[in-house]
């Protein structure tokens, strides 16, 4: 009980004495608040990454995966890209047919085209709208989930149907105020029939996950042809499956394709764990580089708390010698020295994470960057920076707590 009551009272010393400095408190701070504030902003900005990655990739399921013309997954190498242009031919459909009829670990199997094109209804317009032409499973395929209506028919689709599957941008444009299913958009200047709405996603980064129009791929291949920009997007037959199917699909296009053993792949094969072993790789880097930048800062911070805490002690020497000449022990001033050092750079920790969230608030407010301060940064830096002062505080607390009551007591206030 004592050594509570004694505890507690060496917090209101400490809370008293910060209260009556702020000014020089404050700028004490000033390297803690600033390696706070740097910290939860570089987490909060990986963190809201983290989520942006999670629900992009999270259309491909644990079980999917796609093919691709070419992936530069990781490190951007220019000179690498260049030589994949040249070297990989484009994805045709007599390979689709292929993978379709001798893979036996894929479930499903689709493909994908897209472009930039304009879409008008009546006298209104909108430019860069992104055209899917897409097999009528991407409905399956990519989890897309209906609101209105429902998804184009492989019917539909083989009979090259002039229906459009679109995107609550589209209809919010549109057709605000009335059901768009029936009516026509033009694409291109080419009617389609209006079949369904997708439920809206949001947008990242400024670009609208919405402002798109899905038609049946043999339309598209109708309009625009089949040779070039084609994508397969694939589902094993289950999570356990995944990687027999990827591995099946790598040896049937290398069989098509005629490459010989230990020749380079002429395509990309990209699923959820590639992307995200991609994405924890480079926040791996960035949370690297806010570490080091990040403990300069403490340091620093810690440095001053350390000077600022033995002037302290010498402005209170007087004091100190009372207090042990009516029995405060060594242990006493000790502690009375470390609460107020890890109270002060503990402060300084709350004033940094107050600052980064507000930053946050702004930045995901006004620019597409997707920012999300996580607890674990808040209660990491408030305790770190409480743990740089008491680290810091160590030296300063002793020399008070190992002066002599009679020399103490000749030093005038």
């Amino acid at each position: 009980m004592q050594s509570t009551a004694s505890f507690w009272e060496a917090v209101r010393g400490a809370a008293r004495s910060l209260g009556s400095n702020k000014l020089r408190s404050f700028l004490t701070l000033l390297g803690i608040i600033l390696a706070t504030a740097t910290l939860i902003a570089v987490m909060s900005v990986i963190n809201g990454m983290n989520r942006y990655i999670a629900q992009n990739v999270s259309d491909m399921g644990a079980d999917g995966f796609r093919v691709l013309r070419m992936a530069m997954i990781g490190d951007w190498d220019p000179k690498k890209f260049l030589e994949m242009q040249k070297r990989n031919p484009e994805l045709s459909r007599e390979e689709f047919e292929f993978l379709k009829s001798h893979a036996t670990t894929i479930g499903e199997i689709g493909m994908e085209v897209d472009r930039q094109v304009k879409v008008h209804v009546g006298a209104q317009q909108v430019d860069g709208v992104q055209l899917n032409g897409v097999s009528a499973n991407e409905a399956s395929l990519g989890n897309i989930e209906i609101t209105e209506g429902r998804f184009f028919t492989e019917t539909e689709d083989q009979r090259r149907q002039p229906v459009a599957f679109i995107g609550s941008d589209i209809k919010q444009r549109f057709f605000p105020n009335v059901s768009p299913l029936g009516k026509t958009v033009f694409v291109q200047g080419r009617p389609f029939d209006v079949v369904g709405v997708a439920k809206a996603k949001g947008s990242v980064f400024g670009d609208s996950q919405d402002n798109f129009v899905m038609i049946p791929i043999e339309t598209y291949f109708k309009i625009y042809g089949a040779r070039q920009g084609i994508s397969y997007r694939a589902r094993a037959l289950g999570p356990t499956f995944v990687f027999r199917a990827q591995d099946q699909a790598r040896m049937l296009l290398r069989s098509f394709r005629h490459l010989r053993p230990g020749q380079e792949e002429t395509f990309a094969i990209v699923s959820s764990d590639s992307l995200v072993s991609a994405w924890d790789s480079i926040t791996g880097s960035i949370a690297a580089t806010a570490v080091a930048v990040v403990s300069v800062f403490m340091v620093v911070g810690g440095v001053v708390v350390m000077n600022i805490m033995l002037a302290v002690v010498t402005e209170r020497t007087h004091e100190i010698g009372i207090r042990k000449s009516v029995g405060a022990r060594r242990i006493d001033i000790l502690r009375q020295f470390l609460v107020e050092s890890s109270m002060l750079a503990g402060s300084g920790g709350l004033i940094g994470v107050c600052l980064a969230w507000s930053v946050a608030i702004v930045v995901r407010s006004l620019t597409p960057v997707p920012m999300a301060v996580p607890v674990s940064a808040v209660l990491i830096s408030v305790a770190l920076s409480a743990g740089v002062g008491l680290f810091f505080g160590i030296y300063p607390a002793t020399r008070a707590s190992r002066l002599d009551p009679i020399v103490a007591l000749r030093v005038e206030k």
